[in-house]
């Protein structure tokens, strides 16, 4: 049986609420606190977040399905999810879900007996330069292994502090939606926020003496990258081409039917 939503978190569904010009707006957020406070979407948080927002419960629900990141079962203490996107599933990926899934003798999306581990595979999280990437709570694990990956959830399932790889130390998942609900853990600037594969471009860019175009003086852009009148002029001829191109292949196209 699902747990009553309490008067506390009830409160602060309404301080999410109150965030927005339009309260319904806050209903991801609202989702997320629910989640931190029951471990998973439950009826009655349904019911509490229509409520302030003056909806439906089946709008709510229809949201709450409608995105992966919200769960209609219990989350372990850590939701470990495992890229299996193409990149990540060519350099790895697939092997270390198979890995764990045998490990912790699980399947997908699937949590382990001691409630500590949900394990998932999940789409692409942006961050192929690093792959084969995992997420503990949505915090990054990089260049992953099927050797690393079981020995990441040893470390989590024994308690022992965890670090990400690009970020803070990993907290619970119910801590982890808290944040998501937009309540600050302190720890944004614990850990890197980038590491060097992210940051090639920018390195590249301050060895060659590039900047981004200043909008108001056309100057300071990549050589090819002129800015103000040269630039609209440029689209402006580039549109023509087109356009005359377009002329000419639907020119030869009739041509060629009427010689038929």
């Amino acid at each position: 049986m699902s747990a009553a939503v309490d008067d506390n978190t009830y409160a602060e569904l309404q301080e999410i609420a109150a965030r927005y010009p339009e309260p319904r707006s806050g209903l991801l957020p609202m989702l997320h606190l629910v989640q931190s406070a029951h471990g998973r979407i439950t009826p009655e948080g349904i019911e509490a977040c229509a409520d302030i927002l003056g909806i439906s419960a089946a709008d709510v629900s229809g949201v709450a399905t409608f995105y992966t990141m919200y769960k209609r079962r219990p989350v372990g203490d850590y939701h470990v999810g495992v890229c299996t996107n193409t990149l990540c599933a060519v350099m790895g990926g697939d092997a270390i879900f198979e890995r764990l899934k045998e490990h912790l003798d699980v399947g997908n999306d699937e949590t382990t007996g001691d409630g500590k581990i949900t394990l998932e595979h999940i789409e692409c999280n942006a961050a192929c330069d690093y792959a084969p990437v995992m997420m503990v709570n949505w915090e990054f694990m990089d260049n992953m292994t099927p050797q690393s990956a079981t020995q990441l959830v040893d470390d989590l399932r024994s308690g022992a502090e965890v670090h990400s790889t690009r970020g803070p130390r990993v907290v619970t998942w119910r801590q982890a939606e808290r944040v998501l609900a937009g309540y600050p853990d302190g720890l944004v600037d614990e850990g890197p926020a980038a590491g060097p594969a992210s940051l090639v471009g920018l390195d590249l860019a301050r060895e060659k003496g590039w900047t981004a175009p200043d909008p108001d003086k056309g100057s300071g852009a990549a050589p090819g990258l002129e800015t103000g009148s040269t630039t609209e002029q440029s689209r402006t001829e580039a549109v023509e081409e087109a356009d005359t191109s377009r002329a000419e292949s639907e020119t030869m196209a009739e041509e060629g039917q009427k010689s038929d």
